[in-house]
């Protein structure tokens, strides 16, 4: 059957590798949330995926277009791709042998045009692709195949540093998998409460290890309400996955983002100076303000109001939330789309 499942010829080694890597079930990532925006557009389609084919399902690592964490690896495309040496293209999965009656084919994406290039370890194990989906059928000229692969590179690349970096290692330390997906906000990608609260003390104590301060950040969407009022769910829900994006780019690869809950995110972060949790808050600010966010050909202007606290000499991390939600409630009182420091 077409979308039968497909195994590599190593694949018990290759799911220890994609174990072993502690990328299933974490966070968002800036650096790979802007590569598959911008093969978005680059190659016109309406997905992007940074997919990774694990036991029974695809999860994705990054996506554009696809409100889904992740699908049944049965019907997947991408479990056939990581066997290909070369790009797997489907111009049109209507007139394919083996995907003709594959149910994303018959139903909702209504998948047509597919692409996917492997993404491998640093031992050879394909991990997953860098995959381009359409619901109308496309060609590939050799060009932008080869376009494709280096893409694939760059994504390839950043998930092996990854692997490598400070916060990968502390997060195997800390959190077993299992304990991830109970932490990880499905909808936006962001570490949720629980996760706060988890990491919260972890990163007090880190601070202190590296002569830091903890700070936090407390950031709110202004007049969000509208937004649901307005749009819908969907809507708001759309807004939220971009909030989430745009804070990420605007605060530093060691800094931890939640969603605390509703329109409501946490940023966890390092600092030496007051000075320095501003210049991240006006970061997240403009960020939010500078662009619009398109719905329903709708350009939907939006503020964030952000309140920061630094940590004080012996005061407990519930305090220091607490302080910083205060400030956010100041910034809330003073008109909105600005940044107030705790006293």
């Amino acid at each position: 059957m077409a979308h039968a499942n497909r195994r590599h010829s190593d694949e018990a080694q290759r799911l220890l590798a994609l174990e072993d890597e502690e990328l299933l079930d974490t966070p968002a990532e800036p650096y790979l949330d802007t590569l598959v925006r911008i093969a978005q557009g680059v190659f016109g389609v309406e997905t992007v995926l940074v997919s990774l084919v694990d036991r029974q399902r695809q999860w994705f690592k990054a996506r554009r277009g696809l409100s889904a964490a992740e699908t049944p690896r049965d019907i997947s495309f991408c479990q056939h791709a990581i066997l290909q040496e070369q790009p797997m293209v489907i111009n049109d999965a209507r007139e394919d042998q083996q995907f003709h009656d594959n149910p994303l084919v018959t139903g909702p994406p209504h998948i047509r045009f597919y692409a996917g290039q492997r993404l491998f370890n640093r031992n050879g194990m394909a991990l997953g692709t860098l995959c381009l989906i359409d619901s109308h059928p496309k060609t590939l000229q050799p060009a932008q195949v080869d376009l494709l692969k280096d893409m694939a590179i760059l994504a390839e690349g950043y998930l092996k540093l990854r692997s490598v970096s400070r916060q990968s290692v502390q997060l195997k330390a800390a959190v077993s998998r299992e304990q991830r997906k109970a932490m990880l906000d499905s909808l936006t990608q962001l570490w949720n409460r629980a996760g706060l609260m988890h990491f919260l003390p972890l990163q007090q104590k880190d601070a202190q290890q590296n002569g830091q301060r903890l700070g936090v950040l407390f950031c709110d969407l202004d007049h969000f309400k509208r937004v649901n009022d307005t749009f819908g769910h969907q809507g708001g829900d759309q807004v939220l996955w971009e909030t989430a994006r745009r804070i990420g780019s605007a605060v530093r690869p060691e800094d931890i983002v939640t969603r605390s809950g509703g329109e409501e995110f946490v940023v966890l972060t390092q600092v030496s100076e007051p000075e320095q949790l501003q210049r991240i808050a006006e970061r997240i600010r403009h960020g939010i303000a500078e662009r619009t966010v398109l719905i329903d050909d709708t350009e939907l202007e939006l503020t964030i109001s952000v309140g920061t606290a630094i940590i004080r000499d012996g005061e407990s991390p519930e305090s220091l939330l607490h302080r910083a939600d205060l400030a956010l409630y100041q910034a809330k009182r003073n008109g909105r789309n600005r940044v107030e420091e705790a006293q």
